[in-house]
């Protein structure tokens, strides 16, 4: 994983070990010195980072948006100050060190990594890196940009956190953000019967073609009415909450004897503490999983990794682009995904 995440990782020079292009001392980044809302939000010159032994210098080219930014600026996450945004990219190899093998200056590759929201970034390694084809284009190396934490969050999670049987039903919130969309394939190739709830109907026409069976419009119906009378009062086996507090209640009340709550995100603010006790009378299991915890293992991230990339080239896993802004515009980018405004995935393009 990348490891820019305070000033001591970029004030030195580049490390005479790497072998590398021409690479400025300082570049533009977009990071934050205190939490808070978008205005603690800096677009800045920033020191390039040194490259180590066994690190890899990235020059990327596109960058995701993803919730999980706002997580950390706001102080839901905590994390060492300055921190540079972002969690996935893709772009060209600028320097590789002494130690490093399987990759080298000008390839091609996506990765998953902080501090992706910059013009270089530093990855400690090579096990969160894909290399790309050398003929990989432009439009391709913005589909991985796009489509890495994403995709694989639905992959690890359909998968890992409950063994969907076919006709199980499955409820999915935020079922038209990046996430949902990739939620609502995998879950569909797994057998499920996918409740998508999202806020407007044309957000509930996305998720539909991405394979939701059943649609919830949010600003509309009672999820929790429109859940029990889908599944003749029974509840769902399993339950994708990315929204957080506001939905952890409906939840709860939503699945069925046995059930298996995923809560993954925090959209409406971190969930309240709650006694135990309430998961007592149906059994139910609670899990708060996130990606790296899945692919902590070089076997899980291979296995993954080829999963993805099968998904991807064969076309069964597809994640529309919403807009594409550029590096500068990244303020406006995360603006309009906090405002719920985004169905898709939001590229920057650097």
């Amino acid at each position: 994983m990348a490891a820019i995440r305070s000033t001591k990782n970029f004030i030195k020079n580049m490390s005479t070990n790497a072998v590398s292009a021409t690479i400025p001392k300082v570049q533009k980044a977009w990071f934050f010195t205190e939490n808070g809302g978008l205005d603690v939000l800096k677009y800045e010159d920033f020191p390039v980072p040194e490259v180590g032994d066994n690190d890899v210098l990235i020059k990327n080219r596109f960058a995701g948006v993803n919730f999980i930014e706002s997580y950390f600026r706001k102080g839901i996450y905590s994390t060492e100050k300055p921190y540079v945004l972002g969690s996935e990219a893709s772009g060209i190899v600028a320097a590789v060190g002494k130690n490093v093998s399987g990759l080298k200056v000008n390839d091609k590759v996506a990765y998953l990594g902080r501090g992706s929201l910059a013009q270089y970034t530093k990855v400690a390694g090579t096990s969160q890196v894909l290399k790309l084809p050398d003929t990989a284009k432009d439009e391709e190396l913005k589909v991985y940009a796009a489509s890495l934490v994403s995709v694989l969050t639905a992959m690890t999670f359909t998968k890992e956190c409950y063994s969907i049987q076919k006709g199980d039903f499955a409820l999915l919130y935020a079922a038209a953000g990046s996430a949902g969309i990739a939620f609502n394939q995998t879950l569909k190739k797994a057998g499920a019967r996918v409740i998508a709830v999202a806020s407007t109907d044309e957000k509930l026409k996305t998720a539909q073609e991405y394979g939701a069976e059943f649609l919830i419009n949010s600003s509309k119906e009672d999820v929790l009415k429109r859940v029990l009378d889908i599944t003749n009062g029974e509840g769902v086996s399993v339950a994708y909450d990315s929204v957080g507090k506001d939905t952890f209640d409906i939840t709860l009340n939503a699945l069925r004897r046995k059930g298996t709550f995923v809560s993954y995100g925090n959209a409406s603010g971190p969930v309240e503490p709650f006694a135990l006790s309430r998961l007592t009378p149906k059994n139910l299991k609670l899990l708060r999983p996130s990606l790296f915890g899945y692919l902590g293992a070089q076997e899980e991230r291979d296995y993954y990794y080829k999963e993805f990339v099968s998904g991807l080239e064969s076309g069964s896993l597809k994640i529309p682009i919403y807009k594409t802004y550029p590096l500068s515009e990244y303020k406006q980018a995360t603006s309009e995904l906090e405002a719920r405004k985004t169905s898709g995935k939001s590229v920057v393009e650097i």
